[in-house]
């Protein structure tokens, strides 16, 4: 199959590597519809994360079901399915805790930037539509699999209540998702932090009450006059470096929750700050899975349209063109049709 791979940083190519196969009676093998590029693929192609060179790239996806393996049960070949990025059985301990990114049996999509992407836990991961989705909805669709579980998570763990005041850190992907998360979760002042006119266009149009484009000191002395000198109730940090971790807790509130789902990178938390404040620090790898029946019902309903992070739709066969467009922040992010 045609594949993303990457060499090293910033090398990546489109190749021919081996078919995903069927191993474990619990796999099944997806033909993707669509995938995209990953803030956080962004780590490695900047040289941040250790790269096995030739290692195909990509998380998200979703596609229709090639083969299951024998006791793959729910789903059959011809499904159209949202593969979320970390696989579960979703009947271990911690899924029944809703902790499905911490299931014993964990797994993760490795291929979703190729023509085939391997689920490992198909019967608790999966989740079919009924029937092929209109073309217009898988832009939508595919968020599901990270960004938008992942945003719906930071404001979750953050404790956006209603007729509260959240702060977004970070305009990337996850971070929309997350403004419309917090609004859908009823934020009353939703605080999107942003420079960047397109980005801040797409907030407000989530529901983003006020922009905040300082950084630093600037941007926290905004949200506090934003805020009457209040600070946030919750705080999303979308991001994973120092930088942003600095900010969230700057701008909480004492007795506020940061919710974190940037992979965090040389982050040194202000455990003192912490003490002091009583701000509380959640989240961590989204447990998609969870999240995924009420985001769908959002999704086909309309009430929430997290397709539109997508600003560039390339082929597969460009996809080094839309890494250079994400890290350039020529594009929000892209997404692949092999």
């Amino acid at each position: 199959m045609r594949a993303t791979t990457i060499h090293a940083p910033g090398d990546i190519r489109v190749e021919e590597v081996a078919d995903p196969t069927i191993t474990a009676p619990t796999d099944a093998i997806v033909k993707v519809t669509a995938g995209c590029i990953c803030g956080s693929d962004l780590w490695p192609y900047r040289g941040h994360n250790d790269i096995t060179p030739g290692d195909t790239i990509g998380h998200e996806c979703v596609g229709v079901v090639e083969e299951v393996g024998s006791e793959v049960s729910d789903f059959k070949p011809g499904d159209f399915v949202i593969v979320p990025f970390d696989h579960c059985d979703n009947t271990c301990v911690h899924c029944v805790a809703g902790m499905h990114s911490g299931c014993v049996n964990l797994g993760f999509t490795a291929s979703g930037q190729a023509e085939y992407a391997l689920v490992t836990q198909a019967n608790g991961s999966l989740v079919k539509t009924d029937g092929m989705p209109d073309k217009d909805l898988i832009p939508s669709l595919l968020t599901l699999s990270d960004v938008m579980a992942t945003g719906w998570h930071a404001a979750v763990t953050a404790g956006v209540r209603p007729g509260g005041t959240a702060v977004v850190v970070g305009d990337g992907a996850v971070g929309l998702c997350g403004v419309l998360a917090a609004v859908q979760l009823g934020a009353e002042r939703v605080i999107a932090m942003s420079r960047h006119e397109p980005r801040q266009a797409i907030a407000r149009q989530f529901g983003a009450t006020h922009v905040v484009a300082e950084r630093g000191k600037e941007a926290s002395a905004r949200v506090a006059e934003i805020t009457d000198g209040v600070g946030a109730d919750a705080v999303l940090e979308c991001v994973g470096t120092n930088d942003a971790i600095r900010t969230a807790f700057a701008v909480a509130r004492p007795g506020a929750t940061v919710g974190f789902v940037g992979v965090p990178h040389d982050v040194e938390l202000p455990v003192r700050k912490m003490f002091q404040k009583n701000i509380g620090l959640a989240g961590g790898m989204a447990p998609v899975r969870k999240y995924l029946p009420e985001l769908l019902d959002l999704t086909l309903s309309g009430r929430i349209n997290p397709g539109l992070v997508f600003d560039l739709t390339l082929p597969l066969d460009q996809a080094p063109e839309g890494y250079r467009a994400m890290d350039e922040r020529r594009a929000i992010k892209v997404l692949l049709e092999p």
